[in-house]
């Protein structure tokens, strides 16, 4: 038996958190690889690390000094170094640090040092061996993640001992430390899990798993138990922020589950997520997974008479939106019409472009945008065989005078989407909460 942990930026923030986190891991002897992310915020108006090493790159491109920051970063890992009494020598590594600063460093590897040092001291705490992600997690020149190399590495590496590693950061060809995007220390966990045919892989962080709503938006809203790995990337897709959603990846390929714990509430059991559950005969059958969104859409309407049986006519289309490097998030159709959703932020620069290339290519009766549209999606098994599920979404809207300015449910039985006015964002999460949940 094996598992693999990850533990996020506010488990690793103050000593505190790092005592935490032993106790965690030693408390189950199967916990022998262990992922961990920089230093996180110890209070609202509390700097994340690698924001601050961030900081400190952009000020030493401008050419201002950056002293009163590194001393910052220094002076919060050598403050929980001394307060669980190890012997790292920090100094020693912090002013290598700064020698290469001033002599030039490249902007990923300068914030990779918050993880490099969250391990080291996490090592020496556990009385794990350090493994740094250089030497396992090899990247290949158009940045995609060498699996084959890496997996095989870090196997030789971990064998049958215990491990600490930092996550977020790994090595180029070349030599040279690249990052993954940020919130990447989630991939590193997985990627780890998978590299060693872990049997759960854990992440660790600040909520008890995931919740069933945005508790910003809804009260109290029930924890998600369990979940199938196609609803975690609906939930994660459409604006849920419990971890990286390209975690996913890794472990599923490999089908191990991946349990969602809270850090400080080490006693509830989470989420737990696979690629597919049995569901005992004497248990309710579940409806919905749960509910998110987001806000700031635009939708591109695109009319033509005989389009619904042209041939090549959504080629096209979708071709004019590549060109452009605008994603299509949603594709809701009808007879001779077209709906591509789309970021608004992503659309904007190009919309006259886009709009001018459409005309050309598609000759479209017409073309209608429209913006400040939120979409908000219901996740869960089985919808499209619960009868009445839309009709119940209508209704509970209409009830609030909440007007829907789309709605569709792709054959996957997994989501019904509805696109509402931004100003209606929050209200029609709690109103199809209270309707389907409660």
């Amino acid at each position: 038996m094996l598992k693999v942990l990850k533990f996020g930026g506010t488990s690793m923030a103050d000593a505190a958190q790092y005592h935490k986190v032993r106790d965690i891991v030693l408390s189950d002897p199967t916990r022998r690889v262990v992922v961990v992310s920089a230093a996180g915020k110890r209070f609202s108006e509390d700097n994340k690390i690698t924001d601050l090493l961030y900081l400190c790159y952009a000020h030493l491109q401008y050419g201002v000094s950056c002293d009163t920051i590194y001393a910052m970063i220094r002076e919060r890992y050598c403050s929980i170094r001394d307060e669980l009494g190890l012997k790292t020598d920090l100094e020693g590594e912090f002013d290598a640090l700064r020698e290469k600063m001033e002599h030039g460093i490249s902007r990923e590897e300068l914030v990779s040092r918050g993880e490099y040092f969250s391990a080291l001291l996490m090592a020496e705490y556990l009385g794990f061996e350090f493994i740094d992600a250089t030497r396992w997690l090899y990247f290949h020149y158009d940045g995609t993640v060498d699996q084959e190399k890496s997996y095989a590495a870090l196997r030789e590496l971990v064998g049958e001992g215990c491990a600490v590693i930092p996550g977020f950061y790994g090595l180029m060809p070349d030599g040279k430390i690249r990052t993954l995007t940020r919130g990447g220390s989630d991939i590193t966990g997985a990627l780890a899990a998978a590299a060693l045919d872990a049997d759960v892989y854990e992440n660790w962080t600040d909520v008890s798993g995931i919740l069933m709503a945005d508790p910003r938006i809804v009260d109290n809203p029930k924890p998600i138990e369990r979940a199938t790995y196609s609803e975690l990337r609906q939930l994660s897709y459409s604006g849920a922020q419990v971890l990286h959603e390209m975690t996913v990846f890794p472990v599923r390929e490999k089908n191990i589950p991946l349990n969602i714990r809270n850090t400080n509430d080490p006693s509830h059991p989470g989420t737990l997520v696979s690629e597919e559950f049995v569901e005992p005969r004497s248990s309710q059958q579940r409806f919905i997974t749960g509910i998110a969104g987001k806000r700031d859409f635009s939708v591109v309407t695109i009319s033509k008479k005989g389009m619904a049986g042209a041939v090549g006519t959504l080629r096209s289309i979708v071709e004019v939106f590549e060109n452009n490097t605008v994603p299509i998030c949603y594709t809701p159709t009808g007879i001779d019409v077209l709906s591509l959703v789309v970021p608004t932020e992503k659309l904007t620069p190009h919309l006259y472009s886009i709009t001018d290339e459409l005309r050309s290519e598609v000759h479209p009766d017409s073309i209608k945008v429209s913006d400040n549209i939120a979409i908000i999606a219901v996740v869960g098994r089985k919808m499209a065989f619960r009868a009445g599920t839309s009709g119940k979404i209508f209704a509970a809207l209409g009830a609030q005078g909440i007007n829907i300015r789309m709605i569709s449910q792709g054959p996957d039985e997994l989501n019904i989407l509805v696109g509402v006015d931004n100003k209606d964002y929050a209200e029609t999460i709690r109103v199809l909460y209270n309707a389907f949940v409660k």
